[in-house]
């Protein structure tokens, strides 16, 4: 994926990597990473807490401050994108949490029924006397 950076939001693809402090312990940098990154959020907080563990303590706080001060908090709208995005995904990882099987297989029924909703009413409109004489007039 290209990394592309708009204003004070790093972007990934059609994401972007935004603080979460709803899902955050305290201003919601690895719930936002994360996000970013797909994973769980709690992989990324122990990944954060073995690095400052593991000798990095000065610069994992220096960053994780720098970065709690530069992210924008994310969009009201922004997990709803986020969520839309990965229904699609099936567990690729086994750290990943993700609906199970049954639960995929249900939305991916639901959106296959919206789809050959829109498909039937374009075959009606396409067959529709009303379609021909909307051609006709486009083509004089």
């Amino acid at each position: 994926m290209m990394k592309r950076q708009t204003g004070d939001r790093i972007m990934r693809g059609n994401k972007a990597l935004y603080r979460d402090p709803r899902q955050g312990k305290f201003s919601g940098v690895c719930a936002g990473l994360a996000n970013y990154f797909e994973l769980e959020v709690w992989l990324v907080r122990i990944i954060v807490l073995s690095a400052t563990l593991l000798g990095g303590g000065f610069l994992v706080i220096l960053a994780y401050i720098a970065l709690s001060l530069m992210l924008e908090k994310q969009p009201e709208d922004y997990e709803q994108t986020i969520q839309m995005q990965r229904e699609h995904k099936l567990k690729s990882r086994p750290w990943k949490q993700g609906a199970s099987a049954s639960q995929l297989l249900r939305n991916l029924d639901q959106e296959l029924e919206r789809v050959e909703e829109k498909v039937c009413q374009i075959e009606a409109y396409v067959t529709s006397d009303a379609f021909r004489v909307n051609k006709a007039f486009r083509n004089l």
